[in-house]
């Protein structure tokens, strides 16, 4: 998403979610998703600013950006992580 809404991140590539699946299974203890987070953030600040050139108010880009944020840590916490029953 960064890339394709002029970023230049050559050959940026996290872990896959599979191997998270994985690790989290087997109790792995901690597993680090901020850099899923920052890119997520910076992806829609970047497509929300090519969609919309003349917007510059703060809560118009970061209301989409904290958005898609939410989704992308539930979908971790459930489908990744299997974390959503636990306390």
């Amino acid at each position: 998403m960064i890339n394709s809404n002029g970023g230049n991140m050559p050959g940026a590539q996290g872990v896959p979610e599979e191997m998270l699946r994985k690790a989290a299974q087997g109790a792995v203890c901690k597993i680090n998703i901020d850099s899923d987070i920052r890119l997520a953030m910076t992806g829609t600040i970047r497509q929300y600013f090519s969609e919309h050139p003349d917007h510059f108010d703060p809560r118009q880009y970061l209301s989409p950006a904290r958005a898609n944020i939410k989704e992308l840590v539930k979908h971790k916490i459930i489908t990744v992580l299997g974390s959503n029953d636990k306390i």
